[in-house]
């Protein structure tokens, strides 16, 4: 039951990571869900009434909405009003989490509305469990990743204020897209060392994209990118890392939900980022190979072993 003299939340969505914030916050905050039938398009409330008067808004929703749902809460919520979001993809116009939040309610070190992104190896069945979950509150000001790390408390989800939530919604974002490549490997039986290699050079593409994106390169390597890439590309219930295992077995199309769902963000990233040329898939050959094995999931581990070879005989020539 919530807490009648906590914070107002509203937490927009109910699906794993919606309860997940439920469960977490019922004893300390007042808390209501709003949810939005995906077929009707009915909602279980106007958005806007049960905004009125909220201190926080977690957005435990796709990208796709957000800009949508961004827009008009910009209208109703109070200055001070913290909006969170844990969505790790691309609306349909390419555009981060973080972008839409900034374009909405500001992105100046100057006070205003409050907002953050949160990533990290936060897995919802591990936290119901009560289980430990780490994650980056990436803010614009300090004061607003503070504000993040008092509503939601200390443990069992542990929260690290971080600077640089531009670069993290993009370190969150690529390694959903380089995570199908181990569950690839793992279903070939490549081997542990294989495991490792993979990690290690998604990674460094990934500091480089970050960083060619405005982010800055150390994000890479903290909790929304290293942490979230080693969880999500090991964990038995990762649906990228399924993703990876149906390229093996050449049977993506059962695996694949192309629609934008939360479900297949990674494969839905990696189609916006090449739609609207957000970088150039050729400077990264590891994303490349990935894009390449999504759109015809074919001959996976000879790919690789060319791959491979093609990477170590360019390193032997420089």
């Amino acid at each position: 039951m919530s807490n009648d003299a906590g914070p107002k939340v509203l937490i927009l969505g109910r699906g794993a990571m919606g309860s997940m914030f439920e469960a977490l916050l019922q004893e300390t905050a007042r808390v209501t869900i709003w949810e939005r039938d995906l077929e009707t398009g009915r909602e279980s409330a106007p958005l806007e009434s049960l905004a009125a008067g909220s201190d926080a808004v977690i957005f435990a929703v796709p990208a796709a909405p957000h800009d949508e749902l961004a827009g008009r809460l910009a209208a109703c919520l109070g200055a001070e009003t913290l909006c969170l979001t844990i969505a790790k993809g691309l609306d349909e116009d390419g555009r981060t989490p973080a972008d839409i939040f900034a374009r909405h309610f500001g992105d100046t070190p100057e006070p205003g509305p409050a907002w953050a992104v949160i990533y990290g190896p936060m897995i919802a069945d591990d936290l119901d469990r009560g289980r430990a979950g780490f994650a980056l509150v990436a803010a614009n000001r300090p004061e607003i990743a503070k504000r993040a790390r008092a509503l939601l408390g200390v443990g069992p989800l542990y929260l690290r204020p971080h600077d640089d939530p531009h670069g993290a919604a993009w370190a969150a974002i690529l390694k959903n897209i380089y995570v199908p490549l181990v569950g690839m490997a793992d279903e070939l039986d490549l081997g542990d060392n294989m495991r490792g290699f993979l990690i290690a050079e998604a990674l460094g593409e990934l500091a480089a994209i970050v960083e060619r994106l405005g982010g800055q390169p150390r994000t890479a390597y903290g909790l929304s990118g290293l942490g979230d890439l080693v969880t999500t590309a090991t964990s038995a219930d990762s649906h990228h890392r399924g993703i990876g295992q149906a390229i093996a077995r050449d049977e993506l199309e059962s695996e694949v939900d192309t629609d934008g769902n939360v479900r297949s963000e990674g494969v839905h990233a990696i189609t916006q980022i090449q739609r609207h040329g957000l970088v150039e898939i050729a400077d990264y050959p590891l994303l490349e190979l990935v894009a390449a094995l999504l759109d015809s999931p074919s001959d996976a581990e000879q790919r690789l072993n060319g791959w491979i070879r093609r990477r170590f005989a360019r390193q032997a020539g420089s």
